[in-house]
């Protein structure tokens, strides 16, 4: 009975203690079910309170990108995204679809005179899953437009623009972003030359205001390419005023030049004008088809010793003795960099070799000279000097200008063609024929040791007389054809005078604004070419200023027919 009992309560004690468990258990799901609908309700609240957050600083920051579009372009909105293209032109402008004009023209952006435009290169290698506001802007530059011709969706961009832009960049296609902006005129520029040599050219900063008519804009950081016939100089923009990035159209802007940078001089061998001083003497190496230039000055008061023949300027070099072999070209600025085929004075003969200056136009002596020493063969090392040196064979010879008169009873050598006395006509003759030779060469009529005649030859094309081991060089100089950078392939006398008189790669003074600038091809003009003005005359003419007379805006280069026409008293 006892057993039966203990068992009983056993069982009813265990029965109690699982309702219990389940009890617990139950109330323990309970909680923690409470517990995570709490929690999720926490995380939607949160997610909400996130999201209402996200867009409300996405439109906060849409209004302050609505504002700073205002205010950039001073109340045009206009910002796109396009694929870059390079065209080849000259300055900043670039080229935009035609859709752009229009979205442009509607927003009144025509009535607010030249359009400028902020360009960013556009970083699109974001991840497959990631949207298009992840796109990253990188560079910036800005720039005009040229006209409204670009295929949709696409902006065409000059090698000014992509060089600052897009240099180095491996894409393909790459995106960039348009934004129109409202820029300040310009008032100061600081631009510092990537290298050596800007210095050297002649009156650089208005071949500088040259260049610069070309662009729109002006940025800090940006690199502007100065041409100066063949030679391309960069100058990096430093400073600006009054903003980083100017309007550089109708304004006067103060251009200041500093020195190169030294740690850019070695990045390129620019080419530089080593000054020589008169009567001294500099050492150089210089390479095979390399050049290496000096320069020297000559004052007024031995300019007029030099027009009136009391004095030669002489430029004298002296190569060491060798396989090698250099030539000389001299010029006169402002010609800063003479060549083989662009200078006035020039001197081949094989190694040492002294070059007399002797300018054409006595008024034109004063001023500096530039001194190029060409490497012809092999590595060269030399010495070169520039003096002034009293002519003294000329005053020698003014003492004995009287000829000496062939004798009445004087006959010609039947070997040498000289007329000699008739008394010892026979002994010369004897001699003559026994020692001497007459070239027979049509013109040259040269009397030659026998010895010596094997090495006296001529040359084919142009009949020269030259000693066997100079008519390799001769030939090499003088006949062998030379590209002109404009296309024209020509022999070394039609060269020089192709790129003294026709050729559009030749700087000429343009009779309008006055710098040193690259002629150009023949003017499209017909008028204008009858004139005689060259394609960059033509175009720079072009530009209108008020008459001194009457006040009205005529064409630079109908300026002289206007006074003629209107204000001549007669």
């Amino acid at each position: 009975m006892d057993f039966e009992l203990r068992a009983a309560r056993e069982k009813l004690e265990r029965e109690q203690r699982e309702r219990k468990a389940r009890a617990k258990a139950k109330l323990e799901r309970e909680k923690r079910a409470k517990a995570e609908a709490a929690r999720q309700r926490e995380a939607i609240d949160a997610a909400q309170r996130t999201k209402r957050l996200d867009a409300a600083r996405a439109q906060l920051e849409a209004e302050q990108q609505m504002e700073e579009s205002m205010l950039l372009g001073n109340g045009i909105i206009f910002s796109r995204t396009f694929e870059a293209l390079p065209f080849n032109g000259f300055g900043d402008k670039i080229k935009l679809p035609p859709s752009c004009f229009q979205e442009l023209s509607d927003q009144g952006a025509l009535d607010k005179g030249p359009m400028y435009f902020r360009l960013s290169m556009v970083d699109a290698t974001t991840p497959p899953d990631s949207d298009a506001t992840n796109l990253r802007p990188h560079r910036t530059t800005h720039s005009g437009v040229l006209e409204f011709t670009a295929r949709e969706g696409s902006v065409e961009l000059p090698p000014h623009v992509w060089s600052n832009l897009l240099s180095g960049v491996s894409l393909e296609v790459p995106l960039v972003e348009v934004r129109y902006v409202s820029l300040p005129k310009g008032t100061y520029a600081k631009l510092q030359p990537e290298g050596m040599g800007f210095s050297d050219i002649p009156n650089h900063k208005a071949v500088l205001e040259t260049t610069l008519r070309r662009h729109a804009t002006l940025s800090e950081s940006d690199v502007i390419t100065v041409s100066y016939g063949e030679l391309n100089y960069k100058l990096r923009v430093l400073e600006l005023k009054p903003a980083s990035s100017v309007s550089v159209l109708e304004t006067d802007i103060e251009v200041d030049v500093e020195g190169p940078d030294s740690a850019l001089e070695s990045n390129k061998k620019q080419y530089v004008l080593t000054p020589l001083v008169m009567g001294k003497v500099e050492r150089g190496i210089v390479e095979e088809g390399e050049f290496n230039y000096y320069k020297f000055s000559v004052e007024d008061a031995m300019a007029n010793q030099v027009a009136s023949g009391d004095v030669n300027i002489e430029v004298k070099i002296e190569a060491d003795a060798g396989d090698s072999d250099t030539n000389i070209y001299v010029s006169r600025h402002p010609m800063i960099f003479p060549t083989q085929h662009r200078h006035e004075w020039s001197s081949h003969e094989m190694g040492s070799k002294v070059l007399i200056l002797r300018p054409k136009d006595p008024s034109l002596v004063a001023g500096t000279y530039s001194i190029g020493v060409f490497g012809f063969k092999g590595v060269t090392k030399y010495q070169i000097s520039a003096a002034f040196k009293d002519n003294v064979k000329q005053k020698i010879g003014e003492h004995s200008t009287t000829t000496s008169l062939v004798d009445a009873e004087s006959v010609e050598c039947r070997n040498c063609k000289h007329y000699i006395s008739s008394c010892t006509i026979l002994l010369h003759e004897a001699y003559c024929i026994r020692h001497n030779v007459l070239c027979q060469h049509n013109g040259c009529g040269v009397v030659l040791r026998k010895e010596e005649a094997a090495n006296h030859v001529h040359c084919h094309k142009c009949g020269e007389a030259f000693q066997k081991g100079q008519m390799e060089k001769h030939m090499k100089v003088f006949h062998e054809p030379l590209h002109c950078p404009c296309g024209v392939i020509l022999e070394k006398e039609q060269m020089v005078q192709h790129q003294s008189s026709t050729c559009p790669l030749r700087l000429i003074t343009c009779r309008f604004c006055g710098d040193m600038v690259q002629a150009g091809s023949t003017a499209a003009d017909a008028r204008d070419r009858l004139r005689g003005l060259s394609e960059h005359e033509s175009i720079c003419g072009s530009r209108t200023a008020p008459c001194d007379s009457c006040g009205r805006s005529i064409m630079l280069k109908e300026m002289d027919i206007h006074v003629i026409a209107v204000h001549q008293k007669s």
